[in-house]
């Protein structure tokens, strides 16, 4: 195949066992729903020269490219018909600049293996909530990290990038070096034109002193609950979490019935401070909740450990999301979603996202959000159970989307629902941008449905709910 390979780490499709073949392709893919789509090879890249070379020999083969950075795209993104998937998972690089409070760290570090090494220092990134997820994916469909709602975007933390562009250059890229690569980095998602190399970003000094308030409520008790949570949550305390939460409480707790649950979670330097700020959940919280912890002292590691153990390994996956509009009724939209879950595992939520949702981005992809987060995780475990799960799915979002401005791309799958994701302006800046850079295709963009967009992106618009008004 030529000597841009002899010490590429790549196994391909015709020259090697399908159980290595299948171990390659699927075996990072964290949704056990897997695809059936069968890339040419797989390149297991563990410095930066592989991805380059990678790239270089997808432009000799006349095929397209596709990157896994943490294997935790519901849609399996990374998986493409006839592809050079390059795997990131062996590429292992964090490079702090204590001193500036900078980190430069390669696509498939995990927040929690970033966090890990923060700590020691007194440092913090706001990454994934999943403790296995890879920054890779994560920053460029923005970021929806820790306390989203007041410290912002994780994207916005996000200087510089390096990246390979789709002529095979390793490039750095800035605010005004190449700086309409770096545009497209914070929020273009899959469609990103390039594969990033590494992520230079803003770390912040970490909180000494975290506390939760976690309340366990029955559905009946739904409208009251969701009506409470998201009143309070306006103007609440900068550095506090607010999520809502449908889902079959811990087994431990001994409830075995799904609960409506609210989860504050506090980032501070002090005790004093941290329930300080649980104080006016903590007081006006409703009455009539089957278990509650008030001023629950935790901190990262817990937290990761309660996310793994909601999202576990080995299971299916059929994720959803809307942004729902601020002059919706929010509690009734979602009433549905939160009191019919089809598992005993699958679960609904609600986050906050006021004030980040109203203040002035910077001039970058990511543009679309309100001040209501809804996403459904469908979780189960045997195949049969498929076309169940996934027709709840869509029956859900199928009336959600009609009361929605539009989705966030992680939670996305384009094969079966294509809605807005960008402000129109930035859409169609994106789209632009994407055939500038990558006027052949090479870097596989948004998977829609037989993977046929290819240059064109995506329409950047709400087909269910525009379907829906013309009937």
């Amino acid at each position: 195949m030529g000597s841009t390979q002899e010490s590429l780490p790549i196994i391909w499709r015709h020259e090697t066992s399908e159980a290595e073949y299948e171990q390659a392709t699927v075996g990072r893919v964290f949704n056990m729903r897997r695809p059936t789509r069968r890339p040419l090879a797989v390149v297991h890249a563990a410095n930066e020269s592989h991805i380059v070379t990678a790239v270089k020999l997808a432009i000799q083969q006349k095929c397209r490219v596709a990157v896994r950075s943490g294997g935790h795209s519901w849609a399996a993104w990374s998986v493409r018909e006839d592809s050079i998937l390059i795997d990131l998972g062996n590429y292992h690089h964090i490079e702090l600049d204590e001193a500036n409070h900078t980190v430069c760290v390669s696509p498939s570090t995990t927040g929690k293996t970033l966090n890990g090494l923060l700590k020691e220092k007194g440092l913090m990134f706001a990454g994934g909530h999943c403790p296995d997820v890879g920054l890779g994916g994560f920053l460029l469909q923005g970021g929806m990290g820790w306390n989203c709602k007041n410290w912002g975007w994780a994207c916005e933390q996000l200087f510089a990038i390096d990246a390979v562009n789709s002529q095979g250059e390793l490039v750095h890229c800035n605010t005004t070096e190449n700086s309409d690569l770096f545009w497209c980095a914070r929020g273009a998602g899959p469609g990103f034109p390039a594969v990033v190399t590494k992520f230079y970003l803003h770390v912040r000094p970490a909180p000494t002193h975290m506390l939760s308030t976690v309340l366990f409520y029955p559905l009946s008790k739904y409208h009251e609950v969701m009506e409470w949570v998201i009143k309070t949550s306006k103007g609440y305390d900068k550095d506090t979490e607010i999520v809502s939460v449908a889902a079959t409480p811990p087994a431990e707790l001994g409830i075995t019935q799904p609960c409506i649950t609210p989860l504050f979670v506090t980032f501070k330097n002090s005790e004093e401070e941290a329930k300080a700020a649980l104080k006016i959940a903590n007081e006006t919280r409703p009455a009539g909740a089957l278990h509650e912890l008030i001023n629950h002292p935790t901190n990262l590691a817990e937290q990761y450990k309660n996310q793994a153990e909601a999202n576990p390994e080995n299971h299916r996956y059929c994720a959803e999301n809307a942004y729902i509009s601020n002059d919706a009724d929010v509690p009734a939209v979602l009433e549905r979603a939160f009191t019919t879950l089809p598992t005993s595992k699958a679960f609904s939520l609600w986050y906050a996202m006021y004030p980040c949702s109203r203040r002035q981005l910077p001039d970058m992809a990511l543009s679309m959000a309100t001040d209501h987060y809804f996403a459904l995780y469908t979780v189960w475990e045997d195949a049969s159970d498929d076309a169940r799960c996934r027709k709840w799915v869509k029956d859900i979002m199928t009336d959600v989307e009609r009361h929605s401005d539009g989705s966030y791309l992680g939670d996305s799958d384009f094969q079966i629902r294509r809605t807005k994701f960008w402000k129109s302006e930035n859409g169609t800046r994106l789209m632009e941008l994407r055939r500038k850079l990558d006027p052949t295709g090479l870097i596989c963009g948004y998977l829609d449905e037989d993977d046929r967009s290819g240059t064109d992106g995506l329409p950047n618009q709400q087909e269910w709910r525009e379907l829906h008004s013309s009937i």
